[in-house]
């Protein structure tokens, strides 16, 4: 059983290091050099439309499942900022060093994004089983990646050891059984994205 994690594509606000969770912006140029020869019997996505456009990019003949809980963490009153706008502030600071007890102001703790990113791995990996599907794609952000990747990938590593880039997925490969019972995937496979007309 195949289960691949994509994030979207770049955005102009990505470009400038801004916060980007809940907050949409506009895939940029790049996005459209993506391709990839991979294809999947199901599609879920992320409902921002970053992630939308992305896999209608990738997987043109894909029927899209939208799934909300897939959205990157809620940055709250930061969002659209960069760390050059926030350098001053003492609450960012605590957040920086502790985000798990530290949270921004009207934005998501992480242990509620980290509840919500699992609610939704359950609610796709029962569909999967229940369909018996052999392969599916999801569609999301680089945190919802980094949190799953720390979750279910064969070596445990710490969320922020995960390098989650726009131009390369992952493959997890689930035994049926291990899959259903929630524990880690047998074999993690990169699946780079590669720039249209180079192969």
């Amino acid at each position: 059983m195949v289960i691949a994690l994509f994030r979207h594509g770049i955005t102009e606000e990505n470009k400038r290091k801004a916060y980007l969770g809940w907050n949409d912006s506009l895939l940029s140029h790049e996005t459209k050099d993506l391709v990839t020869s991979k294809s999947y019997q199901r599609y879920y996505s992320s409902d921002l439309q970053r992630c939308v456009g992305t896999a209608e990019w990738l997987f043109p003949t894909a029927n899209l499942h939208l799934v909300k809980e897939l959205r990157e963490m809620n940055f709250g009153s930061w969002e659209g900022k960069t760390f050059e706008d926030l350098k001053e502030n003492s609450h960012y600071h605590h957040w920086v060093i502790d985000p798990w007890i530290h949270s921004p102001p009207g934005g998501e703790s992480f242990h509620d994004f980290s509840k919500r990113v699992d609610s939704a791995w359950v609610k796709i990996t029962e569909e999967v089983l229940i369909l018996n599907l052999k392969s599916c794609a999801v569609i999301t952000h680089g945190g919802v990646i980094r949190h799953l990747l720390s979750r279910f990938a064969p070596q445990p590593k710490e969320f922020w050891e995960w390098q989650v880039t726009h131009d390369q997925g992952y493959e997890l490969i689930f035994e049926k059984e291990s899959l259903r019972r929630g524990e880690r995937c047998i074999l993690l496979l990169e699946e780079p994205l590669t720039a249209k007309g180079n192969g």
